[in-house]
């Protein structure tokens, strides 16, 4: 006697793995997306009703409410820096500073920054928040 057994065979796709896999991959981009932001330094900036772009060689110089300095997000000292403002004159051509700085500063402190600036003879832009 002869059985016949049915062999018909069926393409299976394993998708148990396809979910953790997709998980990582949405971590890793979620995690990279946070690094991606150039400007982690939160600041409260003044508002302006217009703004105005540029496209010249520029490092950005923050200063928070505080009073703390930071030259492209590196910290600097309140008096090193016409110093580190000098060497980065030195590297760079036409050189132009977003002055990012918290609206609760007093006028006092951005003339001050500014009058560094005008001794290093270098373009400064203060930075504003659309309104």
């Amino acid at each position: 006697m002869k059985i016949k057994r049915n062999h018909d065979f069926k393409a299976e796709v394993a998708t148990a793995s396809l979910n953790d896999i997709m998980f990582f991959l949405l971590l890793f981009f979620l995690i990279i997306a946070t690094f991606a932001n150039p400007n982690v330094i939160k600041l409260m900036l003044p508002k302006a009703s217009s703004s105005q772009t540029i496209s010249k060689k520029q490092i950005t110089l923050s200063i928070t409410a505080e009073k703390k300095y930071f030259l492209d997000q590196m910290p600097v000292a309140p008096e090193n820096l016409e110093v580190a403002l000098t060497d980065k004159k030195k590297s760079i051509t036409d050189l132009t500073i977003i002055l990012r700085a918290d609206s609760h500063l007093t006028i006092q402190d951005l003339v001050d920054v500014l009058e560094i600036g005008k001794r290093v003879d270098v373009k400064m832009i203060l930075a504003t928040q659309k309104e």
